[in-house]
């Protein structure tokens, strides 16, 4: 039988998202199985950090990583979560945070009891029900504790890196595991004739390199090097109106908090994410209502402290290829919905481990291609619903922005989640859903999306018992909250970062 096993892969593109591909592929697939060659392609322009979500744990794990060293040599803070400032309305906030919220009674899942009881106004804020919401309140941070008895066990946390030491890390990891790295552009892409196989990439210098499997992680910001496999985009543009985005790091006036912050504005929304040795401020915006330079110029004016650096232009394209993987070329373009909620990389990783999962036994099955192309639709779709519910779910009407939000229809799938929960409080789970019941049920009410009724079977624990359970529940997560450190105190115990130089 012919060896026709995928024996070499090529990865175009040098930012966080090629190194991320690579190191993964050079931790699973040994150098005498697979060569693995990066064409580090010239950055465009990079953001100032990269927002990790807690299934960036499973990458930790597969390479080997030793969390407090990859903290030290990226700036890096813990992120428990995202305050949604003015989105519904303004002057109105909220946390999405990761992890449970309170904890089912009587087999019946927390949010139904808690309706039930909100509904007569004797609930509480939700988010005094999650650890993780309280912890970003406070401003404190410790890694949850093994003990599943505990409130302390029922949160997660991810990452917020300095993007370009994280690209310098991943780099590192992978060349030492036996990737090889290549200082050109690529020109043009070569395809065969008689398949529209790509057969090669040609570099600037003329420099013909060939491979089995090419890898595009470009992203969104760069065209395509000509002959390309066309694209084909599905354009969301409609439903997630930011296109484009301004970012610059800017010195930090107080303590990181353990979580990010997006305030909504007249154009788009604002970002700040705390490292541990600046602050990343952008400005996601419309480049239908506002102009780079004036969006630039409104960034400038609201920093909180003095710019280190001139503001960086980033663009991309809310949407999705119509294919991920055709024939040879697989697509791994990552942050091409928006930065809302730090999916990026998110995406990136999950397009290698189902790469992994489906290595094609033969060097391309079509079922195999198939399989990886409904799957990853299927997660950037979840996704997509998610961040454009965020838009959708308001009652600002200051803006021609949020006019066109509220008055826009969504997609089946996101609109049938709404009219479930706004019937009876439930909230239904798809195929390939990152986001779980707890973050569908912090934007939904956090939006102000009010369900209109709850699950019956919580009427079968008594009224006060509910009430008691709830109070008690409240009080147990505040005082083992006020045990914990503050944020910047953990961290400068425990993973201080490295001097970086310039942002």
């Amino acid at each position: 039988m012919p060896d026709d096993r995928i024996r070499s892969i090529v990865i175009v593109g040098a930012g966080t998202a090629g190194w991320l591909a690579a190191a993964a592929l050079a931790r699973r697939l040994r150098p005498d199985f697979c060569e693995l060659r990066l064409i580090a392609t010239p950055e465009h322009p990079a953001a100032v950090s990269e927002a990790a979500l807690p299934s960036f744990h499973r990458l930790n794990r597969l390479l080997g990583i030793d969390e407090r060293d990859l903290m030290q040599r990226t700036s890096a803070t813990f992120r428990l979560g995202t305050q949604f400032i003015d989105w519904n309305r303004v002057g109105q906030s909220y946390f999405h945070c990761f992890g449970s919220i309170g904890a089912k009674l009587e087999a019946v899942s927390f949010h139904h009891h808690w309706i039930r009881l909100h509904r007569a106004g004797r609930g509480g804020a939700l988010e005094d029900y999650s650890a993780a919401a309280v912890c970003s309140r406070q401003g404190r941070f410790a890694p949850p504790v093994a003990d599943r008895h505990s409130v302390l066990s029922r949160y997660s946390y991810g990452y917020h890196f300095h993007a370009r030491a994280l690209a310098a890390y991943l780099r590192g990891f992978a060349q030492a595991h036996g990737v090889t790295a290549i200082e050109r552009d690529v020109r043009a892409v070569r395809l065969r004739a008689e398949d529209g196989f790509v057969d090669a990439l040609e570099l600037e210098d003329g420099t013909a390199i060939r491979a089995d499997l090419y890898i595009d992680c470009r992203g969104a910001g760069g065209a395509p090097p000509a002959a390309a496999p066309p694209l084909a985009p599905l354009d969301w543009s409609h439903w997630l109106p930011c296109d484009r985005a301004v970012a610059v790091a800017c010195a930090r006036s107080a303590d990181p908090p353990p979580y990010a912050q997006a305030t909504a504005g007249s154009f788009g929304w604002q970002w700040r994410v705390p490292l541990q040795q600046c602050l990343d401020c952008g400005y996601a915006y419309s480049s239908r209502l506002i102009a780079d330079e004036a969006a630039a110029a409104e960034l400038l004016s609201a920093l909180p402290g003095q710019a280190l650096g001139p503001p960086r232009q980033l663009r991309f394209v809310p949407g999705r290829p119509a294919h991920f993987w055709d024939r040879n070329w697989l697509r791994l373009p990552g942050n091409t919905l928006e930065p809302l909620e730090g999916t990026g990389l998110h995406l990136v990783q999950t397009g290698i481990m189902r790469l992994l999962n489906l290595f094609p036994v033969r060097r391309f099955s079509a079922d195999a291609l198939e399989e990886y192309n409904r799957l990853t639709v299927a997660e950037y779709e979840r996704i997509r619903d998610f961040l454009i519910l965020h838009y959708k779910a308001t009652t600002r009407a200051d803006s021609p922005l949020w006019q066109h939000c509220r008055q826009m229809p969504v997609p089946d799938t996101l609109r049938a989640r709404i009219e479930l929960f706004e019937t009876c409080g439930r909230i239904s789970l798809l195929e390939e859903e990152h986001f779980g019941e707890e973050s569908w049920l912090s934007l939904l009410i956090g939006q102000g999306i009010e369900p209109g009724d709850y699950d019956p079977l919580a009427d079968e624990l008594d009224t006060e018992a509910a009430h008691a359970a709830l109070a008690f529940l409240r009080s147990k997560i505040r005082d083992a909250v006020e045990l914990l450190p503050p944020h910047a105190a953990y961290i400068a115990q425990q993973c201080p970062a490295h001097f970086l130089g310039a942002p």
